[in-house]
């Protein structure tokens, strides 16, 4: 089939059920777009699992702490030296990096090897908690997230319920998995051995978030397009600069009407004077 020969999508009057789709269509691509640049795709989620699945396995082989502490740390810079060379986005990298610091000073800290992993399952829980109470504090946290990279910063809270309520079933979403994963992990913490948990923990690293990045993309699929709060702003700025040129030209043509004014006046003046003289000049008579 060439391409005269499929349906054109486009066709048909405005507003039409296939423009429609179109624009649902490109609205989902744009959420997907955007939710890929926010969370760092799959190369932010190499960086994310990596440094700890060095540490694991390290550890699994010679029960060495340091070396296994060591590599994890060193790759991690590795990753984060590499996004500066590329002059890529960095806070993946570097938010890795300071993941893998932390859990290095607890480790040579307590020399438990298991306290590598602490801070990272505290930051998770924190965050799993933070999801659901600015949620019903009604700021969701994935709308405060989302909201500069869709170029709509805090518009969705007064200027789009629709896609507020879409925020908060993905900050509900994003909380209950991070909550339902520390469940499993910190009972670990406790009872299991360093390996164990250190598996363990890699599985949950990527399936959980991959639901809550899908469950993210679903909600705001489905919800109103985003205010792009800056394009409002622009055109505001230019609306602004072409009235401003406005009077100004308004301004320059009045001042030249002015002029034109004044020097009809100046020329007409002294006509005028010069006949009203000669009618009041006596007549006298030869």
């Amino acid at each position: 089939m060439t391409s005269d020969d499929r349906p054109n999508r486009t066709t048909g009057p405005a507003g039409g059920p296939a423009q429609e789709q179109d624009a649902a269509a490109d609205g989902r691509a744009v959420t997907e777009a955007a939710l890929f640049e926010a969370f760092g795709g799959v190369r932010g989620m190499v960086e994310t699992v990596l440094p700890g699945l060095l540490f694991v396995t390290i550890y699994t082989v010679n029960k060495d702490l340091h070396v296994s502490a060591i590599a994890a740390l060193a790759v991690s810079l590795v990753l984060a030296v590499a996004r500066l060379v590329r002059k890529d986005t960095v806070k993946h990298a570097f938010g890795g990096v300071f993941g893998v610091a932390f859990g290095v000073v607890f480790a040579m800290m307590t020399g438990n090897a298991k306290d590598f992993y602490l801070p990272g399952m505290l930051y998770t829980l924190g965050l799993g908690v933070a999801y659901i109470v600015t949620t019903l504090a009604g700021a969701p946290l994935i709308g405060l997230i989302l909201g500069p990279v869709f170029k709509e910063n805090l518009s969705w809270r007064t200027r789009n319920p629709g896609r507020k309520k879409a925020y908060a079933k993905a900050s509900y979403a994003w909380g209950a998995i991070l909550l339902a994963k520390c469940a499993i992990l910190f009972p670990l913490y406790w009872w299991a051995d360093t390996t164990h948990l250190g598996w363990v923990l890699i599985a949950l690293k990527i399936p959980p978030f991959l639901l809550a990045v899908w469950l993210t993309w679903l909600f705001l699929a489905k919800a109103p397009a985003p205010i792009d709060v800056f394009a409002e702003m622009e055109a505001k700025e230019k609306a602004e600069e072409e009235a401003k040129a406005r009077r100004e030209r308004e301004a320059r043509e009045n001042g030249v009407l002015d002029g034109v004014a004044t020097d009809l006046a100046a020329d007409i003046t002294p006509q005028a004077l010069t006949a009203e003289q000669q009618g009041r000049a006596p007549q006298h008579r030869g």
